[in-house]
């Protein structure tokens, strides 16, 4: 074999030199890419933290090999619909495990079974047994942030706007902690259900997003009587987090599109301007030509990580 190499021509074997050497270095970066999204965890899932017309509320629980001792509300929403125990992928959060941070994965029950409004009760809930418990997680209970993206952006922004403390005389002591947040990073998030702007959910009317709005009454994602303008309004501005913005909203991070047709990027930049009025930070980084997602959201994730490491760390 290594008389034939030699017999070659001189040319030849350069060319599958480099060949060899493309190959190799392609194979070493996949490798190394592998190693970095599959980081070591534990993983506990299907956490039952609640419940909600008869179904059980769960979260999972990715703890990381070097805990920083910082816990990440992921909520795992998309279009209010979520997912069950175990969907959470542990490539997905990468970025911060491999940073130590502790993620706890919040799924509810989807719409239009469970209403937007009993979603944010329940994602409430879901950060209040977390601090309940954040000494068996191992986590301080005064550093939680959240993350997520579309209707996991608004939740995590309710979160933001309208967590508080719970009822101090509530049977149930998880119901008595508070569901704040100290720190949120996320994608295009929905803030402000009653002017969706240039958005495609955009009825025409003020009314609802009109996706989440079916013939039948139990279908309706906002309640049954959504349609009606006089309940709307109320509940759309209850559920919109730019009329609760605050002096005591957490250091804010969101990444959003600016081809976004489905949430605009108006709905990042008026919440950003609404909490500049009030003095709080909330930075906007726009990805140009971005849709409603993009193939780098993974890479952007370490940018939430260095965000998270400023602000609780």
């Amino acid at each position: 074999m290594k008389r034939l190499w030699f017999w070659l021509p001189r040319r030849l074997r350069i060319a599958l030199l480099a060949i060899f050497s493309v190959l190799a270095l392609l194979l070493m970066s996949a490798a190394c890419v592998w190693w970095y999204l599959h980081p070591a965890v534990q993983r506990t899932d299907g956490v039952v933290y609640g419940q909600r017309h008869g179904q059980p509320l769960t979260f999972d629980v990715l703890h990381p090999s070097n805990p920083n001792g910082v816990g990440i509300a992921l909520m795992v929403s998309g279009g209010w619909k979520s997912s069950g125990p175990g969907a959470t992928p542990v490539w997905l959060m990468a970025p911060l495990l491999r940073r130590g941070y502790t993620i706890f994965a919040i799924c509810h029950i989807s719409q239009p079974k469970a209403s937007v409004m009993e979603i944010i009760e329940d994602v409430n809930r879901g950060v209040r047994f977390v601090r309940h418990h954040a000494k068996d997680y191992g986590i301080d209970p005064n550093r939680i942030g959240v993350t997520g993206g579309s209707a996991g952006g608004h939740l995590s922004l309710m979160l933001a706007t309208r967590g508080g403390p719970g009822l101090p005389d509530a049977p149930d002591p998880s119901d008595r902690e508070s569901s704040a947040v100290q720190a949120v990073a996320i994608f295009y998030p929905v803030t402000d259900l009653l002017n969706l702007g240039a958005s495609t959910e955009n009825p025409g009317d003020g009314g609802p997003p009109k996706s989440f709005v079916k013939a039948f009454r139990f279908e309706r994602a906002f309640g049954a009587d959504s349609t009606n303008m006089p309940v709307w309004k109320v509940v759309g501005r209850e559920s919109s987090p730019i009329y609760y913005v605050n002096s005591n909203l957490p250091p804010t991070l969101i990444y959003h599109g600016d081809a976004d047709s489905l949430v605009p990027l108006d709905q990042s930049q008026r919440f950003r301007d609404r909490a500049a009025e009030l003095g709080r930070e909330v930075r906007i980084v726009v990805h140009p030509g971005g849709k409603h997602g993009w193939v780098t959201m993974l890479w952007d994730i370490r940018t939430f990580a260095r965000w998270f490491d400023q602000h609780l760390r």
